[in-house]
């Protein structure tokens, strides 16, 4: 394989010193116990869930109205999408700047085609989920073929694809839309839960049977957790890196057409500025939920409880009428710091193995 040098160096692992390579790598596929479940990332997160939500409850007026609650599912849903986009590439030990960037673009893509060319809801949802991988596996082809570091091209992938919708669609948003487009973020199923919150799980479900139930995916953990015995396994490293980017797409553009059904419109701005909004909460739902940022290791239930979280705060903390700078102070802080837990984990593991 010729990318195989550039690709364990840089691409497939970014972010990797001599140092990082002397640990102990972890097995593909194995969640490690250690300490038992109430010591587990997943746990933990569960019991910070259920404190947030009965602190908010119990000291806020509307948290658990069933308007608030349906506005939360709806929030928690896109941000479960965002999280599980960023999850499927640190996987492999990589990054992905460009989630909110892809997930705009395909948006803005089904509302030309549905307001524009006229195309039926049928045909212009699977058009724009097809975008979205369309980008993301051009991301993983770009860092296969050029051995770059993965933030190296999603930074530029971020830019380039937003500035060339911005470009085609004239920084024009897109209204006139089909009533059952923005029809089915209303729906509301028992009286405050959103059919949106459904689809996150779903594609929460499906990633989880990926792990650890196909080939395909053990050969993405596989990459992640230890890219040059992968290849000497025979695992196409480069293809795995590449079908993680793709899928990162896929659910970057499915998060992009849930918050526009959410706006009633595809809006170019919904995202932020080049689609930066969406970074901090795709950073923090799968590094909360247990993911190592070194690859090899997935926790989709830890990502799915991460992005619960982190729509909690937003909620909580608003309705408190904390600012929404300091709710950004925050949750930067609360990134800061599962960052440091993940690496105090890290050695933790490493000891672990070593005994």
């Amino acid at each position: 394989m010729p990318d195989a040098p550039g690709l364990i160096g840089a691409a497939a692992r970014p972010g990797h010193s001599h140092a990082d390579a002397a640990e102990p790598a972890l097995p593909a596929g194995r969640v490690p116990r250690a300490g038992g479940v109430l010591l587990s990332a997943e746990f933990g997160l569960f019991v910070l869930l259920v404190l947030f939500c009965a602190g908010f409850g119990l000291f806020t007026h509307g948290f658990t109205s069933p308007f608030n609650l349906f506005s939360l599912a709806r929030t928690a849903a896109v941000n479960m999408l965002v999280g599980l986009a960023m999850m499927t590439v640190i996987v492999t030990g990589g990054l992905d700047l460009s989630v909110g960037a892809v997930g705009v673009c395909s948006a803005m893509a089904a509302g030309w085609l549905m307001q524009v060319a006229g195309a039926p809801l049928a045909a212009a949802i699977p058009a724009a989920l097809a975008v979205g991988l369309l980008l993301g596996l051009l991301n993983g082809w770009l860092i296969v073929r050029t051995g770059l570091h993965s933030f190296v091209v999603t930074l530029a992938t971020m830019s380039i694809y937003f500035g060339v919708m911005i470009v085609a669609t004239r920084a024009q948003a897109f209204e006139n839309l089909p009533p059952g487009y923005a029809g089915f973020a209303r729906l509301r199923l028992a009286g405050w839960v959103s059919p949106m919150l459904g689809c996150g799980v779903l594609a929460a479900v499906l990633l989880h049977i990926l792990y650890r139930l196909t080939d395909t995916g053990r050969r993405m953990l596989a990459a992640g957790a230890n890219p040059r015995a992968a290849l000497l396994s025979g695992v196409d490293v480069g293809r795995a890196v590449t079908q993680c980017h793709g899928l990162a797409g896929l659910l970057a553009a499915a998060a992009g057409l849930m918050l526009s059904m959410r706006n009633g419109a595809a809006i170019p701005s919904m995202a932020g500025n080049l689609g930066q909004d969406w970074l901090l909460p795709a950073f923090l739902a799968p590094v909360l939920g247990g993911t190592l940022l070194t690859g090899g290791r997935v926790s989709v239930t830890g990502t799915v409880l991460g992005a619960l979280l982190v729509s909690v705060l937003n909620s909580g903390l608003l309705l408190l009428h904390v600012g929404v700078f300091w709710v950004q102070f925050f949750l930067g802080a609360l990134l800061l710091g599962a960052v440091l837990i993940d690496k105090a984990r890290l050695r933790l593991l490493a000891a672990g193995g070593a005994r």
